[in-house]
């Protein structure tokens, strides 16, 4: 589906974001009118056809009321910044924004004609999710407290939106009932065309694990300690080991001290260091090379935000070892396309592991069917795309007629499940509009 003429805005602190692929797209669309908004820190180059201006932010101190206070001070400087392309003349009909740090606070009191579709990537619970989750890592009194404070700015970004689009189901069963209806559950996408098998006679057994930064939220710590038993199994297996030292998502070290450090002194003398790679982050084409080279992938995680890495590695045809958490389960069924362990048991991981290298041709179906998966419910051009777009030009066209704009409770829905596949739409994994 093709959008013409339309003006478009994308807000994300880190553009482009989940929005890479999307906004080219529109982009490339003859007609349209494409602007991006992003913290000047954080930009990286400009995309094709794109406008891409840069807002700065001071540094503020931290507190139990810091996350409310950092997301008004981002709102209004993001305001500021939409209100100058406004007096330049500039009206979009959709805002894309993220609901995260407070950039889509104030974009409908600028732009209040626009359509406001929110990238709804993660609410916060006490239960079920992230928090709590590991023993290792308890949660305070203070810091389940804190989390009604990190929901508000989601919250009053929800208020004003007109509808929301989430990458997984299990990431809007996080959000409460009333939310969930007004969102669609659609993915970023994984470009499988690009992310691809590449067909080897390679006879290393390589064991790999990818993560953003190495800590506890990606299972760093369960996967550390099951290498002296899937050294002592596989006397044979290199083990790479993808990610920076810095930390993301789980608990701040004290200043100078990592994960990666904390878990080596923990179990010095129980690893040959020597058949183990950390390469720290690398480029996104070594980082492939690295995965069509794998022969088993250990993918863990808590509750939490699914990572792209793990679709890229399923679409890459890995033989995938992944933790029985929820935001896995939701695409890795046990035995079919994939391995499941529990997150907390280094001897299960490591049980599996050496049951994947043991068995590389009785279970090379299961990585064909890895690569199905994503083809067939996750696949950027086939599925996602269409099903983005369509959305857009549901919004698009209530944008264009005022009497519709009053009613968001009957956007239309139907090109989202024709773009995406009545199969698609009917599994669950690409939702449309109601």
């Amino acid at each position: 589906m093709k959008l013409a003429g339309v003006r478009l805005l994308f807000v994300h602190q880190n553009f482009p974001g989940q929005y890479r692929y999307l906004a080219s797209h529109l982009a490339r669309q003859r007609g349209n009118e494409v602007l991006a908004l992003g913290e000047k820190k954080n930009l990286r180059l400009p995309l094709p056809g794109i406008k891409t201006f840069g807002y700065g932010l001071a540094e503020d101190a931290g507190g139990f009321e810091a996350p409310v206070v950092r997301a008004i001070k981002r709102g209004r400087v993001v305001a500021a910044a939409a209100l100058q392309m406004r007096k330049a003349g500039f009206r979009p009909d959709v805002v894309f924004a993220h609901i995260g740090w407070g950039e889509a606070l104030f974009l409908k009191d600028v732009f209040p004609d626009a359509k406001l579709l929110l990238y709804c990537e993660f609410f916060y619970r006490a239960h079920g999710g992230d928090m709590g989750f590991d023993p290792e890592f308890p949660a305070s009194a203070m810091s389940l407290l804190r989390l009604r404070v990190m929901n508000a700015p989601l919250l009053m970004s929800l208020d004003v939106a007109d509808w929301g689009m989430v990458p997984t189901r299990w990431q809007q069963s996080q959000f409460a009932a009333a939310q969930r209806a007004r969102m669609s559950v659609v993915h970023d996408g994984v470009d499988t065309d690009f992310v691809s098998p590449r067909k080897t006679t390679n006879s290393e057994e390589i064991v790999t694990y990818v993560a953003r930064n190495l800590e506890p939220y990606r299972g760093f710590h369960s996967f550390m300690r099951a290498i002296p038993e899937i050294q002592k199994r596989r006397p044979n297996a290199r083990i790479v080991i993808v990610g920076g030292d810095e930390v993301s998502y789980s608990a701040r070290l004290p200043e100078g001290e990592t994960y990666r450090a904390r878990l080596l002194r923990e179990l010095d003398g129980k690893i040959d260091l020597s058949r183990v790679t950390f390469t720290g982050r690398i480029p996104y084409g070594q980082y492939l090379e690295v995965l069509r080279r794998s022969s088993v992938h250990v993918y863990l995680t808590y509750p939490f935000v699914l990572s792209w890495s793990l679709l890229e590695a399923m679409a890459a045809g890995c033989l995938v070892v992944g933790s029985r958490t929820p935001p896995v389960e939701e695409v890795i069924r046990d035995g079919e396309n994939g391995l499941l362990v529990d997150f907390f048991s280094p001897e299960q991981i490591a049980a599996q592991v050496d049951r994947a290298l043991s068995s590389q041709e009785e279970l090379s179906l299961m990585r064909e069917k890895a690569r199905q998966t994503i083809v067939e419910r996750y696949d950027l051009r086939r599925v996602c795309l269409p099903a983005q777009v369509a959305l857009v030009a549901s919004l698009q066209r209530q944008a264009a007629d005022a009497g519709a704009a009053a009613d968001v409770e009957h956007l239309p829905g139907d090109e989202a499940r024709v773009a995406a596949g009545e199969e698609e739409h009917r599994a669950g994994h690409v939702v449309g509009l109601p």
